[in-house]
């Protein structure tokens, strides 16, 4: 049987979709399960069961600190190891994001998966389109952002939601490989652009007090969101990859769309 984990969050939720409509059998679970799921609580070892799951579907615990990811992480390996688990899919980040305020974590995971001694294929997934329209503000003059004429290779949700499908139910086919899944390159002016609005460009510093003052945030925030601006403004997540590509076996979905879809929405909410 697979597991998939986080399972009420947006990716898993997905790819446990996506599992579904390929006819794989497959499970949920989550802190706070819902009808057919596994309770998984990453801060309660004693809920990590994996008896009966083949391959684990392991969907980054992130929104913490480093120390509180990796102990999250390393529970969930340590479960998998000791219940017999054969194979670990790991939702990871690109190789370009290790100029991330978040990359260590995922970095240090793939580490403690490669010494554990199960089967294991690594996704090393893209920022999601979906994100970076979210991280975009409305204006009454037209879009803001930070990230100047930076370009992303951005990749929609559900392109990487059917890439763990595919590699989850084949996971022979996929050992001991890792998987580079991102999209073409784009910008906020292309996003500007199919929207018909203008886009200003703020300054990092500006950005960064903007973060700093939003109460909402948690303390790791604020950096984290700096080093994506920072990271795209000045050119390093823009890489491409063929491998998103290949196991797909079809074009990408449009991100462009994808973002101007969400900032859309956002707009329509604001109003």
């Amino acid at each position: 049987m697979i597991m998939v984990t986080g399972a009420n969050g947006q990716l898993a939720s997905l790819t446990l979709q996506e599992l579904a409509e390929r006819d794989v059998p497959a499970a949920g679970g989550s802190r706070t399960p819902t009808e057919g799921q596994r309770r998984l609580d990453f801060d309660d070892p004693a809920t990590l069961d994996f008896s009966g799951v083949s391959t684990l579907v392991l969907v980054s615990a992130g929104y913490a600190e480093d120390d509180q990811v990796l102990a999250r992480h390393k529970a969930v390996l340590d479960a998998a190891g000791r219940d017999g688990v054969d194979h670990v899919v790991y939702t990871s980040l690109t190789g370009d994001g290790v100029h991330l305020g978040f990359a260590l974590a995922h970095r240090a995971t793939e580490r403690m998966i490669k010494a554990g001694g199960l089967g294991w294929t690594i996704l090393r997934n893209g920022l999601y389109a979906e994100l970076f329209g979210a991280l975009l503000t409305w204006t009454p003059d037209g879009l803001e952002s930070p990230f100047g004429d930076g370009a992303l290779s951005a990749v929609a949700r559900a392109d990487l939601a059917t890439a763990a499908a595919i590699v989850a139910g084949d996971p022979g086919a996929h050992a001991g490989k890792t998987y580079d899944l991102v999209g073409p390159p784009i910008t906020v002016t292309d996003i500007a652009e199919k929207l018909g609005v203008a886009h200003r460009t703020i300054g990092l510093g500006e950005y960064r007090a903007r973060l700093l003052a939003d109460g909402s945030l948690l303390p790791f925030q604020p950096p984290m969101l700096t080093s994506i601006a920072t990271s795209v403004r000045h050119g390093f997540l823009n890489s491409t990859s063929a491998d998103l590509v290949q196991l797909l076996g079809r074009p990408l979905t449009n991100t462009v769309t994808v973002t101007a879809d969400t900032l859309a929405e956002m707009r329509s909410d604001a109003r």
